[in-house]
């Protein structure tokens, strides 16, 4: 993967396929026999910055140990709550990064900035 706009498109990527898991996840809080599900995305990051073809965030089921509530369901809605608001301030984060690059490559091509 090379240049910081394909680095930051991964990470904008990825932490939309985070936020899906969460959302999965807390639309599942109360479902029986439910495993939450997690992206890794800070290791696909990693694994992607050092392949010159990229990679993708992989999503998998939850290893938190969680409750189990005795319905076999591990989500800890707490939890979830917690790390959706961290995904959220990551996303626009990396989003405000990515509009950065492209008023960069504007303003180096002669646009005006807006």
């Amino acid at each position: 993967m090379s240049g910081i706009v394909g680095i930051l498109q991964f990470a904008v990527d990825g932490l939309g396929q985070q936020q899906q898991a969460i959302a999965d996840n807390l639309a599942n809080s109360q479902t029986p026999g439910y495993i939450g599900q997690q992206v890794d995305f800070q290791s696909s990051l990693r694994q992607a910055l050092g392949s010159p073809v990229g990679g993708t965030a992989q999503v998998s089921m939850s290893s938190t140990p969680g409750l189990p509530a005795t319905d076999g369901n591990n989500v800890d809605t707490g939890q979830q709550l917690v790390a959706a608001e961290k995904n959220t301030l990551q996303y626009q984060t990396m989003v405000d990064m990515l509009n950065a690059q492209f008023l960069l490559v504007q303003g180096a091509a002669g646009g005006s900035f807006q």
